[in-house]
């Protein structure tokens, strides 16, 4: 056989239904294209009306969501990221994205591509990334194959994040049984443009304008990577290794300069990264975008793997390339950019007006397929699932408070320490001390003592306060209000670090859209960050949908992870930590005025030390929250606080504590008064929403709490700042007695002594 030639397998149904089609959507190609489609042609709608890529199941819900604001530069999908305009002449974009199935099977190269992949929908946009985040979830780490996952997690976003040179300086990590065969890894980059730099568009136009290829060499890694992403795993996913992309760091630090130099250079036309479906997804939804075609030589592409296949090459989603549409007579200019940088670049084809993208191999023609067929939001199927409310909220939904027993108060302090151990409270210093969180110097807060990142931006005032955020229990309770929670949460946070939110990108994670429960929740937590959105004036950019989240065991929490922007007017100023700064600071509890019920319901310590996932959401209440917000801001910015800190996982005396603990073994005496049900445990680690604790000068005091009042809420002194010993009392008695040193030895060994244990 000539290395010309292509032995092709006969296309059908069957073959069809093993690209993970179904019978009904291989009718409709066939109706389309008016013929049996050729093998590539198959391979090609295989990937493109994925769920990964099409969003076939959750288009229609997505467009529910509040995608228009005065500071957004694009819509909400319109282009590779979100882009916000924060004044100043900087624009920046942002964007999180899911890489869960590939680190499941192969975690180091399934969590550095997705930080690679990432990276490159930002600088694709023309912007350069300043910083990045993460959000991570696992299984119990007493599970040896959890512990690797992890490990494995951890190190491939560390490796290829130091070496790409671009700081990770917040993240989240949870552990719960539900994601034991089942890890998500959602990445996040935030980039910036400055006045005079030029932004891209993923577009193709302009007949006879040359198309390229440029960066790494293609090969088999990542071949149906799409497909993969769009089907529950199970045993026979360890299989699929060769669908796990390869990442290197370093070419992609040389593509990012390289492409930053030529969209500057006004060569560029348009210019798409090469993700899920590589070589098809780009050329496709470019030339849908500027209603045109392309005609593809793909014997032209650099390969580094003898005997590939052109239906090899157009799906293969190897790492580190882009797609550019190039000004015609400009081609000298583009490849000395590219060769300077030591990097390919290949002249593949050309742009064209019939809207058909059509596949060329040594002359013969073996794809011609319609670009607007292919594209999201053209032509794939769009389907409207059914939904039933699951059958598990009946049951979570009956259990009462009253049904477990209060702790004892001589047994607060153990239970602290307990809390402080748990994986989901205790320190991620194991995982954050793995990445570099200060190279390029703007990292003002990193990983740490404060509820946020803040990033300085050289030459102004401003800096960006960014943080990633999600309590999936919350969601898998009571998925419209834990959305809800889920976005005002990551709000807050970016208030409590001195920040204003302004818009959010997110990465849905969810179970089988197939399964009408699974939908049901989906939809709910859909309409419950749309109501948050709306109410706190943060629109939604964009993001990224990860359905077929399930193992054997089961589906993994529903867990819509939101990552929040918000900017912070004078860093100098601003910019706030949590840690207790000054020994006599009084401790006030910033609240609604009104908090509809104190509950121990879907909290940390309901399940550390009861063993249940129950009840209801904690309770919230969106324009009280949007009321606290406002209040912060306004404290924080009129310099009257030392610290902020927001109350969440492990209620109000983690919260304390994890002060304590980020200080220089500073104390406190707290004196509470107990929430309306005379109950230790609701009071000291219940988890209402909308509560702040700020630590403030008391010649400050007076005037935080007359900011409070006119902002209809609350602010109550509950202690101050003070020598060398954690103490809290409730109604009187005392119920928590401890040090700094003894929370610390707790609270930063916990994850590392689990990581010790042999697998």
């Amino acid at each position: 056989m000539s290395k010309t030639s292509f032995a092709a397998p006969k296309v059908d149904l069957e073959l069809a239904r093993g690209h993970g089609l179904t019978e009904e959507e291989y009718g409709w190609i066939v109706d389309k294209l008016g013929r049996t489609p050729t093998f590539v042609e198959l391979g090609i709608y295989s990937v493109m009306w994925s769920e990964h890529c099409s969003y076939k199941n959750s288009i229609v819900e997505l467009k529910k969501l509040p995608r228009e604001g005065k500071a957004l530069l694009v819509g909400a999908g319109e282009e590779n990221a979100g882009l916000v305009d924060i004044g100043d002449g900087i624009s920046v974009a942002f964007k999180i994205e899911s890489h869960n199935h590939p680190s499941a099977v192969e975690p180091y190269q399934g969590a550095a591509t997705g930080v690679g992949g990432i990276q490159r929908d930002i600088f694709t946009m023309g912007a350069r990334p300043i910083c990045s985040l993460n959000s991570l979830r696992f299984g119990s780490l007493e599970n040896p194959r959890v512990r690797y996952l992890f490990d494995g997690v951890v190190r491939g976003i560390g490796d290829y994040g130091n070496s790409f040179g671009v700081p990770t300086v917040g993240g989240e990590v949870y552990f719960d049984p539900s994601y034991e065969g089942n890890p998500l890894v959602n990445a996040m980059s935030v980039g910036i443009i400055e006045k005079g730099q030029k932004t891209a568009s993923a577009i193709a136009e302009g007949v006879g304008n040359p198309v390229f290829i440029v960066g790494s060499a293609t090969g088999r890694d990542g071949i149906h990577g799409a497909t993969f992403a769009s089907e529950e795993i199970s045993e026979a996913s360890e299989a699929k290794r060769p669908s796990v992309q390869v990442g290197d760091p370093f070419t992609e630090k040389l593509l990012l300069e390289a492409t930053l130099e030529v969209i500057n250079s006004g060569v560029v036309v348009g210019i798409q990264d090469m993700g899920a479906a590589g070589i098809t997804c780009s050329s496709c939804e470019m030339s849908e975008k500027g209603n045109s075609g392309m005609i593809l030589h793909i014997d032209k592409v650099p390969i580094r793997e003898t005997g590939m296949s052109p239906y090899e090459i157009m799906l293969s989603e190897s790492q580190e390339r882009m797609l550019i549409v190039c000004h015609k007579g400009k081609e000298a200019a583009l490849l000395a950019i590219f060769d300077k940088w030591d990097l390919h670049a290949a002249e593949i084809g050309h742009v064209t007006d019939d809207g058909r993208v059509k596949v060329m191999w040594h002359g013969e023609m073996v794809a011609d397929v319609p670009a607007e067929h292919l594209a999201l939001g053209g032509g794939a199927p769009v389907y409207i699932r059914d939904t039933q409310r699951p059958a598990y909220l009946d049951e979570t939904g009956a259990f009462r408070t009253d049904s477990v027993d209060d702790l004892k108060a001589e047994n607060g302090t153990d239970v602290l320490l307990k809390l402080l151990g748990s994986p989901n409270i205790a320190s991620k210093r194991w995982v954050f001390e793995q990445y570099d969180t200060m190279v390029r110097t703007n990292t003002v807060i990193g990983p740490g003592p404060s509820d946020a990142a803040v990033v300085r931006l050289k030459d102004s005032k401003k800096g960006l306060a960014v943080k990633t955020d999600c309590n999936a229990r919350y969601v898998y309770l009571n998925p419209r209000k834990g959305a809800q929670i889920a976005v005002a949460e990551a709000a807050r946070n970016v208030v409590c670090a001195g920040g204003k939110p302004l818009a959010i990108t997110n990465c849905l994670n969810f179970g089988n859209p197939y399964k009408p429960e699974q939908y049901w929740v989906f939809k709910e937590a859909v309409s419950g960050m749309g109501d948050a959105c709306r109410v706190l004036d943060t629109p939604v950019t964009g993001g990224n949908v990860s359905f077929y989240n399930e193992s054997p065991a089961g589906s993994v929490f529903p867990t819509p992870t939101i990552g929040m922007l918000g900017v912070v007017e004078d860093v100098e100023a601003h910019a706030t930590t949590f840690d207790f700064k000054a020994e006599g600071d009084v401790l006030l509890l910033l609240q609604p005025s009104v908090i509809e019920k104190a509950c121990i319901e879907g909290s940390e310590y309901l399940v550390l030390m009861h063993g249940l996932t129950a009840g209801d959401a904690p309770c919230f209440d969106l324009k009280s929250e949007k009321r606290v917000q406002d209040a912060c801001l306004s404290i924080i910015q009129s310099g009257l606080i030392n610290s902020a800190h927001d109350v969440s996982d492990g209620g109000l005396a983690v919260c304390l504590a994890e002060m304590s603990l980020a200080s220089q073994n500073l104390g406190a005496e707290i004196s509470l008064s107990s929430m309306g049900d005379s109950r230790f445990d609701t009071t000291l680690f219940g988890e209402a929403q909308s509560r702040i604790v700020l630590a403030v000068p008391s010649k400050h005091a007076e005037t935080v709490q007359d900011i409070a009042a006119e902002n209809g809420i609350a602010a109550i002194g509950i202690g101050k700042v003070a020598g060398t010993r954690f103490t809290i009392e409730v109604d009187g008695q005392s119920v928590i007695s401890t040090s700094p040193s003894v929370m610390r030895e707790v609270y930063e060994m916990a994850i590392p002594k689990l990581m010790s244990k042999k697998r």
